[in-house]
């Protein structure tokens, strides 16, 4: 029993880091202002016609969709959920906020070596966050249940096309909001492509260097 109450919580102490620093690279990549994840896009159109603070917003929009979860496949639902639910969006205005009084109009330089800055810290996160286990994101929850309860497609598909409407609905958001077509680039941009197909091979040499090692350390003692 001591065994698996360590177990947990470790795994426990894994997802509250790894969403604590996703939410921070978040923040980092609205700096940058050169596209964030697919989600992300959605919420910053979102974001720009609601006048409430982002982590609210965020909290709003997730418990919708962990309802969504909840009754299709709850088996997806997880300690992990919740602490991307409660924590994400508010970590995330933070930094952005903050970051904002620290790095006043940033150079295209600047704003790249941010970017680059966010892929890296997203991947380390995402490390913690999966290989902990307990539970994925409302979003992700979203695609899987489609794919894998519904049986509507392969998930790799199923999540590009969950993607692509979060983008597309991230752009009309952002337009109705009264910005302008050059400044799409600032919610679906390089970044957007980035965080979406070209994440993975990071994420896993963070699995397998570190975020595994940690949570398999100590275990030969107890």
């Amino acid at each position: 029993m001591r065994v698996v109450r360590n177990d947990l919580l470790k795994r426990t102490g894994m997802s509250l880091f790894g969403v604590i620093i996703c939410a921070i690279s978040v923040g980092i990549f609205k700096i940058a202002a050169l596209g964030v994840d697919p989600f992300q896009s959605f919420m910053a159109g979102l974001d720009s016609v609601i006048p409430i603070g982002f982590g609210t917003l965020y909290v709003i929009t997730n418990a919708v969709l962990l309802l969504f979860a909840l009754v299709f496949d709850r088996h997806y639902i997880g300690i992990a959920t919740f602490i991307n639910l409660f924590l994400l969006g508010y970590i995330t205005q933070f930094t952005y906020e903050f970051l904002q009084t620290v790095i006043v109009d940033p150079s295209i330089v600047v704003r790249f070596i941010c970017l680059i800055t966010g892929i890296v810290i997203i991947c380390f996160g995402s490390a913690f966050y999966m290989t902990a286990d307990l539970g994925v994101s409302t979003y992700d929850a979203i695609a899987l249940i489609i794919s894998n309860t519904w049986k509507k497609g392969k998930f790799q598909y199923v999540r590009i096309a969950t993607d692509l409407v979060c983008v597309l609905l991230g752009v009309i958001l952002f337009l109705l909001s009264g910005a302008g077509v050059l400044r799409i680039p600032e919610i679906a941009g390089i970044g957007t492509i980035i965080t979406a197909f070209f994440m993975g091979p990071l994420i896993e040499f963070f699995n397998v260097h570190i975020a595994r090692p940690v949570l398999h350390s100590g275990r030969g003692k107890e």
